[in-house]
């Protein structure tokens, strides 16, 4: 645990007692605080009254009077669409918002600091899509270098939750929008924009305001190297802003769609080569086609953050390549799960937007496409020039009609649930197709999240493969 410094003897109240709530509350309470908490629902006040925090309704009136400090899970929301109840009675009282984040890099460097020879470093990555890839991509090579290394944020423990770091290590994060947009403290060494797409718009109110919210990361605290994917206009932008000039190499530039020029540090991916350029000259190139656990172009980009990331930690070129070539992959994104007659299953849950799911099409010829879930804003537009990989799609979710509409002239089944489809999709599979789990949409209408979604196809394949196969005399 890191305790919460800055606030001996006063009063702090937490909202929202899930998993970074309950770890924020026993952060306070170790670093002195005296805690009030509250969450909507009944469990979670019971779990946090089993622990001894005391219990406060914070959107009653008089709720926060003697309250210094208001911490507030991500996932509540604290202007659009609405202000929860009591963080609309915070900002009223003048009781400052912060979330978890926020009191990890204001409490971080305390203790035994001072006396370590390499003081502990933190990268932090956001993104739309592949900051989780690239996140435990880089942890994976920091380990494999021998560097000590953790990971947390919004993939692994709760930010609170880590041990003290110790001399030398490295705390990789991913942050998720909801995480950056309101930490009153962002204060990383190393900080990781991969991409922007449409998600999340209802709670940031548009394109702007979710960008506004990833840019906060960079913005606030000043990292000291920034690693920026310059594929979209706001990554540009975003770059532009933070160089002092061309050849500033304060900025590592990424991209797997163009070569960069320019005398300053760029890392690119295309047709499969990762490539460091330094001052117009090449000082790396690393193979990335025949990596299982980074396929295709949207891989190879994740590759390009983390490569990147891990030079800016003073890691060389070919410790990275074993770090990259070892990887295993994560559950639920582009997880390849088996293989069957030439056949291929693949489990990209996490692939909740259209974004993501283009990604995934493009990155197989040849696909048997189980698609359809809670349809998020910004629609489908972005698949259409990947739609000529899929050999067929077969529509889940409880809208499956509606949204097979959208999916024009290609072939398609209305399966509505998961079993229909993993059935049907791997009778039809040829030799050569991939039987591929990528819905562009959330999981919400039929599962409790997308880990869960994916654990079900995975099952269902496994099951199926495992029936086909023979059977020992």
């Amino acid at each position: 645990m890191i305790p919460v410094t800055g606030f001996v003897g006063e009063t702090v109240a937490v909202l929202g007692l899930g998993r970074s709530g309950l770890s924020a509350a026993r952060a306070l309470r170790a670093g002195g605080a005296g805690v009030i908490a509250w969450d909507d629902g009944e469990a979670a006040r019971a779990a946090a009254e089993a622990e001894g925090f005391a219990l406060r309704d914070l959107s009653k009136q008089g709720a926060l009077d003697a309250v210094t400090w208001l911490v507030t899970s991500p996932g509540i929301p604290h202007l659009y669409p609405a202000p929860h109840p009591a963080i609309a009675n915070a900002l009223r009282a003048g009781v400052p918002v912060d979330n978890d984040i926020g009191l990890f890099f204001r409490s971080l460097g305390q203790g035994t600091w001072s006396e370590m020879e390499q003081p502990p470093r933190v990268v932090a990555i956001t993104g739309s899509n592949g900051k989780s890839t690239t996140s435990a991509l880089l942890h994976h090579i920091l380990t494999e270098a021998g560097r000590p290394a953790e990971l947390a944020g919004n993939i692994g423990r709760g930010v609170l939750d880590l041990d003290p770091p110790e001399d030398g290590a490295v705390i990789v994060l991913e942050l998720s929008s909801y995480q950056t947009e309101l930490a009153r403290s962002l204060t990383p060494d190393v900080a990781v924009f991969t991409n922007l797409s449409p998600d999340h718009l209802d709670r940031h109110y548009g394109m702007g305001g979710y960008f506004a919210a990833k840019r906060r990361l960079f913005a606030e605290g000043g990292p000291d190297r920034a690693v920026i994917g310059v594929d979209e206009a706001e990554g540009l932008f975003l770059a532009g802003q933070l160089a002092e000039g061309a050849a500033d190499d304060r900025v590592i530039r990424i991209s797997n769609t163009q070569k960069l020029g320019g005398p300053g540090w760029t890392v690119t991916a295309r047709k499969g080569f990762l490539s460091e350029m330094r001052k117009g000259r090449q000082v790396a190139s690393i193979d990335l086609r025949k990596i299982a656990g980074l396929p295709g172009a949207h891989n190879h980009q994740n590759a390009c953050a983390a490569y990147a990331a891990a030079r800016a930690l003073g890691l060389g070129p070919r410790d990275v390549e074993k770090g990259l070539n070892s990887y295993p992959g994560l559950p639920h994104r582009s997880q390849v799960i088996a293989q069957r007659d030439g056949v291929t299953f693949v489990n990209d849950s996490k692939a909740t937007n259209a974004d993501a799911a283009a990604q995934a099409l493009a990155a197989f010829p040849k696909v048997r496409w189980i698609c359809g879930g809670l349809q998020k804003e910004g629609g489908l537009d972005v698949l259409k020039p990947h739609l000529g990989n899929v050999v067929k799609a077969y529509v889940i979710g409880r809208e499956a009609a509606a949204f097979a509409l959208q999916l024009g002239d290609v072939p398609q089944d209305i399966c509505g649930d998961m079993d229909t489809a993993v059935a049907r999709a791997s009778a039809e599979a040829q030799p050569g197709e991939v039987v591929l789990l990528a819905p562009a949409a959330a999981s919400f209408d039929q599962y409790d999240s997308f880990e869960h979604r994916g654990a079900h196809f995975t099952a269902l394949v496994l099951d199926d493969v495992l029936d086909d196969a023979p059977q020992a005399e």
